[in-house]
């Protein structure tokens, strides 16, 4: 008959005598029911005995929860072959630890249990008595305290040199029982470490050069492709001049980054690029001498910018560039670069005009070359590609007398400013100030003024941004008022002959009394003034808008030269508002550098007049003492501010 399993005896403190068969007495002495030989319980031959009792199953059957006959080894494991592994192992089920006492209050914590805070244990070892394999890293078992019988392994097991236990398994093969919510503190600080950024790399200075043309530059001079265009049809490699426009753009963008002694570079690439052999004549072409062009001039290369000029000019009439088939015919279809060539051109014909005007040394060719070209679309349509029909100058001179209402872009109304420019140009020398002469080219200019729709009367679009298109048209038209009345006002120049660096000096003669000649000519210096304040930096206009604060300063001086004038604190903060603006251009452009060492050692000198006719009692006649301790304080203030721009000017110029 197999002997019945029973559980061991629970580890709560409790006697042996809790089981039904078990004796209280010695380990030698025998019962009714069981006598145990050794520490071995055996059962009698008496028929009337319980069912023999199994203290404790062995390992394997313990892990299986079957039954164990308590055998050495036992029934299964020998019929399963594993007779190594069976092996005892005292139970500690319901062990609860040793009991609170009165004299020992912290005797009822349970010393085998392991807290959070503890580290665990070492690994599994070894079998011994007091361990428990089956919970990996769980402390040992501690013996009970005297006040409480103990459990007495010897009860249940031989003496543990008569037993013979399996080899100790490897750390590798005991099954390691973990919380699969718990990350390893390891993995879980490699989770949460920050993966370190990856930096992209730095940007070459062709790069950067290239970056810079279309963030300063571009706006003023918007006729090469917008940059996606550009990019991708470089990335066709299907035009073989597009990488002499790339030159010439970094030629541009090197003036507005630190690339020390690399802008003389760029500019060689550029210009050898347009020379060599064998390169074709083509709207690129024009882009890259046109750039060029705009570069040399505000680098006080005057010179050389006219002979570019010349080129440039006679190459774009040899190409067709001034005809309306010329965009459709290498357009390859695409609006946008369609609308680039129209913008070449007019560009080109704007620059033209500008150069002649403020330098008065070419004629503006272009204005008498015939041209049917379409004029540009806005800067907005241009950039998304959303391009409309073209409409002509025909189309602009005609629209007040035609019902159909078009709108006309800023760069049209640019076009038509710069048109005005090419017919002052072409007026004779006027000798009397009621010429009907000046009456006409001022009916142009002044119909350009009034018809001027709402959103095209200031420099803002219509997201309140700058419109450098309408900048320039502006600027234009006060600086064709100023030359057309200076000569006529009688505003003597003077003092001023020495301000030369954009024009040569044009002498005035001077007059009694202001005459209407004199008021346009004041009113367009103080729109110029005022055009620079606007609230973007002054660098990101054309270059040539040097030369027209510089216009707007020799009227400023040669009116503040006069003796007495009512509103001397006024105009004198429109000189030092003038001279402002040319300091900030001068960080770009050399031309506006030595435009403002010009106006600044004028503005010096007419100020040392003034301050020694202050000496003469009779200048002071009419003034309060209050508004002469104002006056002085005033000029005083001037003076310390034109003396550090005069040491700021030495010190830019020295090193060259």
């Amino acid at each position: 008959m197999e002997p019945f399993l029973q559980e061991a005896p629970h580890c709560n403190g409790a006697s042996s005598s809790s089981s039904p068969t078990a004796s209280s007495d010695s380990p030698g002495t025998a019962t009714s029911g069981t006598v145990r030989s050794g520490s071995v319980a055996t059962t009698t031959s008496q028929p009337s005995a319980p069912p023999p009792s199994v203290p404790a199953a062995c390992l394997p059957c313990r892990t299986k929860h079957l039954r164990c006959d308590g055998g050495r080894p036992c029934s299964r494991c020998t019929a399963t072959g594993i007779v190594a592994e069976c092996a005892y192992v005292a139970s500690r089920r319901g062990y609860k630890g040793p009991r609170r006492t009165p004299n020992n209050p912290t005797s009822g914590a349970n010393p085998n249990k392991r807290h959070a805070s503890s580290s665990p244990p070492p690994p599994y070892a070894g079998t011994t008595p007091d361990s428990c394999p089956m919970m990996l890293g769980h402390a040992p078992v501690t013996m009970a305290t005297p006040s409480v019988h103990a459990f007495n392994p010897s009860v249940v097991l031989p003496d543990q040199s008569q037993l013979s236990f399996p080899s100790t398994p490897s750390v590798a093969s005991i099954p390691v029982y973990r919380n699969n919510y718990m990350m390893d503190t390891t993995a879980m600080a490699l989770a949460t470490q920050a993966a370190p950024p990856i930096q992209p790399p730095a940007a070459t200075l062709p790069e950067r050069c290239f970056e810079a043309f279309y963030h300063y530059f571009y706006a003023g001079h918007p006729f090469v492709l917008p940059k996606g265009k550009l990019l991708e049809l470089l990335k066709s490699n299907s035009e073989p001049n597009l990488p002499v426009v790339m030159a010439a753009m970094r030629y541009i963008g090197s003036l507005y980054v630190d690339a020390g002694p690399a802008k003389a570079r760029f500019l060689d690439e550029a210009i050898q690029l347009c020379y060599a052999q064998g390169v074709r004549k083509d709207g690129f072409l024009i882009q890259a001498l046109l750039l060029i062009i705009v570069g040399l001039d505000g680098s006080c290369e005057q010179a050389k910018a006219r002979e570019l000029l010349a080129i440039c000019e006679r190459y774009a009439i040899e190409i067709d560039l001034n005809k309306r088939e010329f965009a459709v015919m290498h357009g390859r279809g695409d609006p946008i670069i369609e609308e680039s060539w129209r913008r070449t051109w007019w560009d080109l014909y704007v620059c033209d005009g500008m150069i002649a005007g403020v330098h008065r040394v070419t004629n503006f060719l272009l204005f008498d070359i015939l041209t049917d070209v379409g004029l540009p679309c806005e800067e907005e349509e241009y950039r998304k590609g959303c391009i409309p029909s073209p409409m002509s100058l025909e189309d602009f001179d005609d629209k007040e007398f035609q019902d159909e209402d078009r709108e006309f872009s800023s760069f049209a109304y640019r076009v038509a400013a710069a048109r005005n420019l090419g017919r002052l140009m072409r007026m004779p020398n006027v000798m009397f100030p009621d010429a009907a002469e000046v009456d006409k080219m001022e009916a142009h200019l002044s119909n350009w003024r009034m018809h001027l729709p709402d959103n095209k009367r200031d420099d803002l679009d219509k997201n309140c941004q700058l419109d450098e298109m309408m900048f320039q048209a502006h600027f234009i038209t006060h600086a064709c008022t100023i030359m057309l009345h200076q000569p006529l006002s009688q505003l003597d120049s003077s003092p001023v002959q020495a301000v030369n660096s954009c024009a040569p000096h044009r002498p005035v003669r001077s007059g009694d009394q202001y005459n209407a000649h004199t008021k346009h000519t004041v009113t367009a210096a103080c729109e110029i003034s005022k055009m620079v304040t606007q609230a973007v930096p002054v660098t990101s206009h054309t270059h040539f808008f040097t030369c027209v604060v510089t216009l707007s300063s020799i009227v400023h001086m040669s009116k503040w030269a006069l003796y007495m004038i009512e509103d001397e604190a006024d105009l004198r903060q429109q000189i030092r508002l003038n001279i402002g603006a040319l300091n900030k251009l001068s960080k770009v452009w050399k031309a506006a550098n030595t435009a403002w060492g010009q106006v600044k050692g004028v503005a010096q000198e007419i100020y040392r007049q003034k301050k020694a006719q202050q000496i003469t009692p009779a200048f002071w006649v009419g003034y309060t003492q209050e508004q002469m301790m104002t006056s002085i304080q005033a000029d005083d203030s001037i003076m310390n501010e034109f003396n550090q721009g005069l040491i700021a000017q030495v010190g830019v110029t020295q090193p060259q």
